[in-house]
């Protein structure tokens, strides 16, 4: 379904989806839209009835859904790539540094780590591991007493994995500087929090979670810096000039985000890629947030009702979609089979839970928690 790229407001956007009520782990997972699963169906049944025209017409949805990406990332669809992971991306990132120090939060989610681990034992970048303040942030004051003349990038997540802390891109780049690349993997973030992404240099984000586009789904954003710097050491067939000439000769990496492109993606992927993002275009990102706010809020409120603590943070700005606590006293095995019982879905971690809502959580998920918690006392 081909969305006009901007309406707004939340009215029937519930009735995209299936998920039960009580399902919180959209920073884990999160289904899929009906429109999702048409695209995918559709593409699937062509490419099951295939002639002549099938492949090249299958193929459209690839521009299309560059092109639905770089629109909410503020950029254009030749800055912009499409990719099969949020992973991938990082990997293109970490082995187009040559050399010099990156600098990588320790406490970052391990897809942003093992890139620079295998950088750093080739030789080529090295990773400088930021230590979060009291309140598990990395702030730009963090950030800014880790920088020496060596420092050629840092790589963030946008929103961390544990808590829903924002980073905060804005001030991050201003700490770091025009020069140096600034990496963000927006997989917690992109499609539900209105962050500045034009002021990070690499954006990548993968499809399956808040995007709800499914598996095997993901772009990435470069900015002219990161073109400029980043070495197309990953670059495979499709990401050169003139692709479709076989000469036997090996020809340029393509002028833009394209040469971070391996090889060709499934047209069925890039189907429910594109029907994900225009449904966001068409809700608007601020009305996602708006509604993803509002759950948060009476969730926390629940939480410390029952006698939780929060993990994440208490001020509504410095937070996007996550809600992580535990009961002290309480094994969050045991926390989770309650919340199991009243047919809750969270992220069980082994010393706390983490619980994340969309747009279209009702708020029966919120009095289903309450119901969870309340049998445990």
């Amino acid at each position: 379904m081909n969305h006009p790229h901007a309406t707004g407001g939340l009215a029937g956007y519930t009735d995209h989806f299936q998920a039960p009520e009580g399902y919180l782990d959209f920073a884990r997972y999160g289904p899929p839209s009906h429109d999702v699963l048409a695209a995918t169906a559709e593409a699937l049944t062509r490419s099951a009835r295939a002639d002549h025209h099938t492949v090249d017409d299958l193929m459209h949805a690839e521009p299309r859904a560059r092109a639905a990406a770089a629109r909410l990332a503020g950029t254009d669809a030749a800055h912009t790539v499409l990719l099969p992971n949020a992973s991938t991306g990082l990997f293109h990132a970490a082995f187009g540094i040559p050399g010099g120090t990156v600098l990588v939060p320790a406490t970052d989610f391990p897809a942003n780590h093992y890139p620079w681990r295998r950088t750093a034992a080739l030789g080529r970048a090295q990773p400088r591991w930021l230590h979060p303040g009291p309140d598990g942030r990395i702030t730009p004051d963090i950030v800014a007493a880790a920088l020496t003349d060596d420092v050629v990038a840092l790589a963030v997540s946008a929103v961390d994995f544990r808590t829903g802390h924002r980073a905060d891109l804005a001030a991050l780049r201003d700490v770091i500087g025009p020069h140096r690349l600034l990496v963000v993997d927006a997989i917690q973030g992109f499609g539900i929090a209105e962050l500045p992404w034009h002021t990070a240099d690499v954006v990548i984000s993968g499809g399956q979670k808040w995007l709800r586009a499914s598996w095997s789904t993901g772009f990435a954003t470069l900015s002219d810096l990161a073109l400029e710097r980043l070495q197309p050491t990953l670059t495979g067939w499709t990401g050169i000039e003139d692709v479709a000439t076989f000469d036997d000769q090996e020809h340029p990496p393509a002028t833009g985000a394209q040469r971070w492109s391996i090889t060709n993606l499934s047209p069925v992927t890039a189907a429910a890629l594109a029907a994900a993002l225009e449904l966001v275009e068409h809700t608007t990102v601020r009305a996602i947030e708006t509604h993803i706010s509002t759950r948060v809020d009476q969730l926390i409120d629940t939480i410390r009702h029952c006698g939780g603590e929060l993990l994440s943070p208490d001020d509504p700005a410095q937070r996007a979609g996550i809600v992580s606590f535990h009961i002290p006293g309480t094994d969050p095995a045991t926390v989770a089979k309650a919340l199991h019982a009243h047919d809750v879905t969270p992220t069980v971690r082994t010393t706390s839970l983490r619980l994340s809502p969309h747009a279209s959580t009702p708020l029966a998920a919120v009095d289903r928690v309450r119901a969870a918690l309340t049998s445990l006392t």
